[in-house]
């Protein structure tokens, strides 16, 4: 999916909002995630938009889920929960999986079904604090053993502020993915994370009889080939 977002100062997010979605879909039929968190904007870009959508993002207080999530079941769209509240971040894992669960159990109060809630855990840069990463991936492992709902993150989160961040959030992804990760919020073009992908998901058993991996392979070889 392609996240498009609008959230520049000083501008009237939702005509831009429209108008980016717009040119998107002029130009390729990949899904969309409409990424905003001005409820106008997202209302606004969902009445446009052909086909289901996914937003980015409904936290957890019970003003903004209120007005959310109806918005969601109105357009028939998926939803990313961000697991934190009007207390902010918790550094508990199972803390954070309890408030996914009250996201999804407000959703499913409001006629979305459950599976279309992906729940976010939070990923937080380790330059900041040493353990945030194993906090992240601890906060995986939960929701994929408690709740069983698809899980993504901003990948990139956890090499803020760090020097060489393409070879960090590679290693995250095998850890990542293992933890119970299904779909990131990241960059497909930078090639170590690409990669890293790929990789994983032979390692884990996704990619049966490395079909992917070689077809990847063989692309590369193509490419090398016709600039030689």
């Amino acid at each position: 999916m392609l996240d498009v977002n609008a959230g520049v100062p000083g501008i009237d997010e939702p005509a831009l909002l429209v108008a980016a979605i717009r040119a998107v879909s002029e130009v390729t039929d990949v899904p969309i995630c409409i990424d905003s968190s001005v409820i106008e904007a997202l209302e606004a870009a969902l009445a446009v938009y052909e086909g289901k959508v996914l937003v980015n993002s409904c936290t957890a207080e019970d003003e903004r889920m209120d007005r959310i999530l109806p918005v969601i079941k109105k357009y028939g769209a998926a939803v990313i929960g961000m697991a934190n509240d009007e207390t902010g971040i918790t550094m508990v894992p199972q803390e954070r999986v309890e408030i996914a669960r009250r996201i999804i159990e407000r959703a499913v109060y409001y006629g979305i079904a459950a599976e279309d809630v992906i729940i976010d855990p939070i990923a937080m840069t380790v330059a900041a604090d040493p353990q945030a990463g194993v906090i992240t991936l601890d906060t995986m492992k939960l929701i994929k053993a408690q709740l069983g709902n698809n899980i993504t993150c901003g990948a990139s989160n956890v090499s803020f502020g760090l020097p060489e961040r393409p070879i960090v959030n590679a290693a995250f992804f095998p850890v990542a993915m293992h933890s119970g990760l299904t779909c990131a919020i990241t960059n497909p073009l930078i090639p170590e994370v690409r990669k890293a992908v790929l990789a994983s998901d032979l390692l884990l058993g996704h990619d049966e009889y490395a079909a992917a991996w070689i077809a990847d392979f063989r692309a590369g070889q193509k490419k090398v080939a016709s600039t030689s």
